[in-house]
C-alpha cells in the first residue's frame, strides 16, 4: 500500500511537474511575443521599451500588465498616425497651394516618406504642427498681400477711370 501510494505520488508529482513546464514555456512564448510587438511600437513611437526581465518566468500578472502596456501603446501609436495623416494632408495642400519645395530634411521627410515609417515622437508631432502653423502663416500672408495689391489696381483703375469692362476682362482673381 505504502509502495502504491509512493507511486502514485510520485506519478501525481510528474503530471505537475509537465503541467509547470507547459505553462513555463506557454509563458515565455508569450512574452517573447510581446517583446516582439513591444520593439515594433516602441520603433514607432520613439519610446522605450517596456522594463521586464527576458530570462525570467514571468507571472500571470506580469503578462497581464504587459498586455495593458501594449494595448495603451497601441491606442497611442493610433492616435498619432491619425494626426500625422491629418496634419500631412494639410501640409502637401498647403504646399501645393503655396508653390513651396520642401526645403529641410524634415519637410522632405513628411512631404514624400512612407506614413509606416515616419517616427511618431511627441518631438515630430510638435514639429509636424509647427510646420503647419508656419504654412499657414505663410497663406495668410499671401492672402494679406493680394488683398492689398488688389485694393490698389482698384484705387488706380478708380484714378485712371478704366471701364468696367475692362477691370472685368483683365481681373483674374
Amino acid at each position: 500500500e505504502e509502495e502504491t501510494t509512493i507511486l502514485q505520488l510520485e506519478k501525481n508529482l510528474r503530471t505537475r511537474v509537465e503541467v509547470m513546464r507547459k505553462q513555463k514555456r506557454d509563458r515565455k512564448q508569450e512574452l517573447k511575443a510581446l517583446q516582439e510587438q513591444d520593439r515594433d511600437l516602441c520603433d514607432i513611437l520613439c519610446t522605450t521599451l517596456f522594463c521586464i526581465d527576458g530570462n525570467a518566468v514571468p507571472s500571470l500578472e506580469d503578462l497581464d500588465r504587459y498586455r495593458r502596456h501594449l494595448a495603451s501603446l497601441t491606442a497611442k501609436k493610433e492616435q498619432r498616425r491619425e494626426e500625422f495623416v491629418s496634419s500631412k494632408r494639410q501640409i502637401i495642400l498647403l504646399m501645393e497651394e503655396l508653390d513651396h519645395t520642401p526645403d529641410t530634411s524634415f519637410e522632405r521627410d513628411v512631404a514624400c516618406e512612407d506614413e509606416e515609417a515616419f517616427c511618431l515622437s511627441p518631438d515630430n508631432i510638435a514639429a509636424l504642427q509647427s510646420l503647419l502653423q508656419q504654412l499657414e502663416a505663410r497663406r495668410s500672408l499671401n492672402e494679406a498681400v493680394c488683398a492689398e495689391l488688389r485694393s490698389r489696381i482698384m484705387a488706380l483703375w478708380e484714378r485712371l477711370q478704366v471701364p468696367v469692362e475692362e477691370r472685368e476682362s483683365s481681373a483674374v482673381h
